[in-house]
């Protein structure tokens, strides 16, 4: 075999060798997400209905990340998604969410809510409202802030 015919292979099995290793470069460098705190279950705020008992509540959502009591108990459930876009850049949140179940003097749901972040502000996604003022709000704002940080 003649030397011209070996480089020509030899040159292949480099341009081939260094196209595998950006694609494993780059492949290594693809974006992740990371869920923290509290996964919701699908479907399982459906399962909750008004003047349903906090048993049922804690069979169904399990332990909640804090307790409150504003007029009656309240369980939040606190969750963040973040995500990065390279392997080596910061987390940059995506989303992140506290569901509120209100109960009342009887221990049963008065009022279920799924808080997050619209345009800045927190925002109820249930009842499509944003709380202006009062216990609630006092309460949600240092929430989001501790879950503001990374």
């Amino acid at each position: 075999m003649s030397a011209a015919p070996l480089r020509g292979m030899l040159a292949r099995w480099r341009a081939v060798t260094a196209v595998a290793a950006v694609c494993l470069a780059l492949g290594a460098c693809a974006g992740e997400q990371f869920q923290k705190g509290y996964i919701l279950p699908p479907g399982a705020l459906e399962q909750i209905p008004i003047g349903a008992s906090q048993d049922q509540v804690l069979i169904v959502m399990g332990t909640p990340s804090t307790v409150a009591t504003l007029n009656g108990e309240v369980f939040y459930y606190i969750s963040q998604r973040t995500e990065r876009k390279v392997a080596f850049m910061n987390q940059q949140v995506v989303d992140q969410r506290v569901i509120a179940i209100y109960f009342d003097r009887n221990r049963q749901v008065q009022r279920l809510a799924n808080y997050g972040l619209k345009d800045g502000r927190i925002f109820d996604f249930i009842s499509r409202t944003t709380p202006t003022s009062g216990q609630e709000l006092s309460y949600l704002t240092p929430l989001f802030k501790l879950l503001s940080f990374n």
